[in-house]
């Protein structure tokens, strides 16, 4: 996506060289940016949780290419003001590159074009149900608007007839990018899923947000909860009420563990401090989150009673607390 950017800028023969990233934006967006030669010029959040129109129109000159924005940011609110950013942005000759991560909240509700998006790239294992990781390979297609067309990468399948074949005959093209024909087994996963639900699309996406607020409303006099409203499909807790007993983050992370649940995301997103993120989806039924619910409202009362019990746990895996950190900077992969 960002290719395709920096192409559309040459191509225009005015490139540029800066590109917004708002502080609520996962971090691939940065680096994505800077790996295309963008210099990433971060964007401040409003005390709502989300952008504000005056704030990217200070920063948006004649030498940014625009805005990558992840909506819902990583706060799991919509960013309410990005039709009026994008108008922004527009105005002063740059893209609005929605990053897609979280599309699983907005599934034939939102149009993107409607509001303003240029780009957009897709992550079906957050989505649309492809596998992620070791079942993959991971696969982010690219959505553009008409303008951006001449710029997706080669070979495309084009129709002949009643034949199909690659071409490669498009001279603006930002080139291949992918070894041999790329990960379209990812694809076609994806494409059956969406055939397979249909119209089912919306309401999952109905189901995602509605399980999302049914947690934040019930934990949030549990856990410090730093943006009181509606959400979409995450709601974003704080360790803030338990930090008075010394206990962490990631002592409440590991106690689930001994509850038998899957820990969150945490210390994400960076703008809140020791952050839990809780994404139910929407395939859980109620009688699983309400455990979920009671589970950690059992855990905040042991935080005050019993703090030890979080400090030590996991207690009954064979291997508890791993030094994560080491791990992930130094990793030894020999068998």
């Amino acid at each position: 996506g960002m290719m395709i950017v920096r192409a559309y800028h040459n191509d225009r023969g005015a490139p540029r060289h800066k590109i917004l990233i708002p502080d609520t934006a996962h971090g691939t967006n940065p680096a994505s940016s800077a790996l295309c030669g963008f210099a990433p010029v971060p964007v401040e959040s409003n005390d709502q949780g989300v952008l504000s129109p005056e704030t990217v129109a200070g920063l948006m000159d004649e030498d940014t290419a625009g805005i990558m924005i992840t909506n819902p940011n990583t706060l799991g609110l919509f960013e309410e003001n990005i039709k009026a950013i994008a108008e922004i942005v527009h105005e002063r000759g740059g893209l609005v590159y929605v990053d897609g991560a979280n599309m699983n909240a907005m599934m034939g509700i939102v149009s993107m074009g409607k509001i303003g998006v240029d780009l957009m790239h897709l992550n079906l294992h957050k989505t649309f149900a492809t596998p992620h990781g070791g079942g993959g390979p991971g696969a982010g297609p690219v959505c553009v608007s008409k303008a951006l067309e001449p710029f997706l990468p080669v070979p495309r399948i084009v129709r002949e007839g009643d034949t199909y074949s690659l071409s490669y005959d498009f001279p603006k093209s930002i080139g291949k990018i992918h070894a041999f024909y790329g990960n379209v087994g990812v694809l076609i996963k994806a494409y059956s899923y969406i055939l397979s639900m249909g119209r089912n699309l919306k309401k999952a996406s109905q189901l995602a947000v509605l399980n999302a607020n049914y947690v934040k409303e019930r934990l949030k006099g549990t856990f410090h909860l730093p943006y009181d409203r509606p959400c979409m499909h995450e709601c974003v807790f704080t360790d803030k009420f338990q930090e008075k007993n010394k206990i962490t983050t990631l002592d409440i992370a590991k106690r689930l563990i001994d509850y038998g649940f899957h820990p969150p995301t945490i210390y994400f997103p960076l703008v809140v401090h020791g952050a839990i993120m809780i994404e139910p989806t929407e395939t859980e039924s109620k009688e699983t989150l309400d455990l979920f619910i009671e589970t950690c409202k059992a855990i905040a009362e042991e935080a005050a009673e019993t703090p030890d019990k979080l400090r030590e746990a996991p207690t009954k895996p064979k291997v508890r607390r791993l030094d994560e950190t080491l791990a992930a900077r130094h990793p030894h992969l020999a068998g």
